[in-house]
């Protein structure tokens, strides 16, 4: 079942289902947009991106302890509706400038949208139902955003700005309707700061920050399909090139189909850590798959790319489940928007730097530096348990129950 049931999570999955149709059809229409409408050129596109990328990744805490003190419910609908307001000011963008102011104002809401759903999600959802309800929205979010990449094959074709300004008006309206939506979510209560002591304490969390950076590693695995994968078939395999479409619909219908299911066995810390272990194995697994579908005959490259295909969806099901459930289990209850906030820059990290590591070992070394991937994904998961461990060591311990007396 791609909703949850009634109640909180399905006004999330909700939200999200109708926000990420809005996303998808930017995703795809940007750079043609910006390029082609605006006038910029490619690397003031990639400039911008990069430049409003690191924005959100230092923003990410800060905008997480905010959903903490003020309540996350608010937070996110300021976070919508400061995105829908960005979102139309793209149409009014004409130089790399307005563009980058923008693109930064767009990072903050985003950043602030992100530490807000973490804490929203823990404060409305029972502990025990948090992971469960993160793999249904991941779920919807790749229902969305397919179905905006669908709606923006409209645009694609005409090819007129008219065009452009009338997908990004309709990515304006699906954020309203998310936030029309998550209002008839009950407002979380928000959590006062510490007397005493830093504010922002996830990013002194040193097992917490160590777990950050290993999961932001392992996510370059993202990168696989998305960038090293379809070069590695077009310049290195002799499969044809419609087959890059099909791994990716593997990967998305696989997703959508099995995620939550995927998620079971993660909402306790020792079972997220053996899926990362997990996880870590099977990628390693397919980046020897993909490495040895080069100068193979045809049938061959394909049998072992769509295999490869299906083994790494199957160890990012397991990443993104065990992600949820550690970064849940160490945040503390009265900071749980910052330590989201800051899960999220592991994320964004490995996004930044998959591009460099994957296409330079797996395009540029060919197999032995696939083989070097699957290797470095394979010493990831296998760190994590003990980094989890160590980070559970560290919490405070949980003050004993008084025994209720008899009698």
């Amino acid at each position: 079942m791609l909703l949850p049931q009634p109640g909180p999570a399905r006004t999330l999955a909700l939200s999200a289902l109708v926000n990420t149709v809005g996303r998808g059809t930017w995703l795809t229409i940007s750079a043609l947009f910006l390029t082609r409408s605006v006038g910029l050129t490619v690397g003031q596109v990639g400039l911008g991106l990069t430049i409003t990328a690191l924005v959100s990744l230092v923003a990410s805490a800060p905008m997480g302890y905010l959903a903490d003190r003020y309540g996350p419910r608010g937070i996110q609908l300021a976070a919508l509706l400061g995105s829908a307001a960005c979102t139309a000011a793209l149409v009014a963008v004409r130089s790399f400038w307005t563009f980058l102011l923008v693109g930064v104002l767009m990072a903050v809401a985003d950043s602030a949208s992100r530490g807000a759903r973490g804490a929203l999600i823990a404060g409305a959802v029972p502990p025990d139902q948090r992971v469960h309800t993160r793999a249904h929205l991941r779920a919807v979010t790749n229902v969305g955003i397919s179905v905006g990449a669908v709606v923006a094959g409209v645009g694609l074709a005409a090819d007129t700005r008219a065009a452009y300004v009338a997908l990004i008006l309709l990515d304006c309206v699906t954020y309203l309707v998310a936030a029309a939506i998550l209002v008839r979510l009950a407002a979380v209560p928000p959590v006062p700061a510490p007397a005493h002591g830093p504010r922002l304490i996830a990013l002194r969390d040193r097992p917490f920050l160590a777990f950050t950076v290993l999961d932001g590693l392992m996510s370059m695995h993202f990168g696989l399909l998305n960038i090293a994968l379809p070069l590695w078939i077009a310049e290195h395999t002799t499969a044809p090139h419609w087959l890059i479409s099909a791994c990716l619909l593997v990967n998305t219908v696989m997703v959508v189909l099995f995620q939550v299911r995927a998620s079971r066995g993660t909402e306790e810390l020792g079972g997220a850590a053996r899926a990362a272990r997990r996880a870590g194995g099977v990628i390693a697994v397919a980046c020897a798959l993909f490495a040895a579908s080069g100068d193979v005959p045809t049938p061959v490259a394909v049998a072992l790319l769509l295999a490869g295909a299906f083994v790494h969806v199957i160890g990012e099901l397991w990443h993104a489940a065990a992600g949820w459930g550690i970064s849940f289990g160490l945040a503390p209850a009265d900071a749980q928007g910052q330590y989201q906030g800051a899960y999220g820059m592991g994320m964004q990290l490995g996004g930044m730097i998959a591009p460099v590591v994957v296409t330079t070992l797996a395009v540029g070394w060919g197999v032995p530096g696939w083989l070097l991937l699957g290797g470095l994904f394979l010493l990831l998961g296998l760190l994590m348990p003990p980094v989890v461990g160590w980070a559970r060591r560290s919490r405070p311990a949980e003050p004993a129950v008084a025994p209720v007396p008899v009698g």
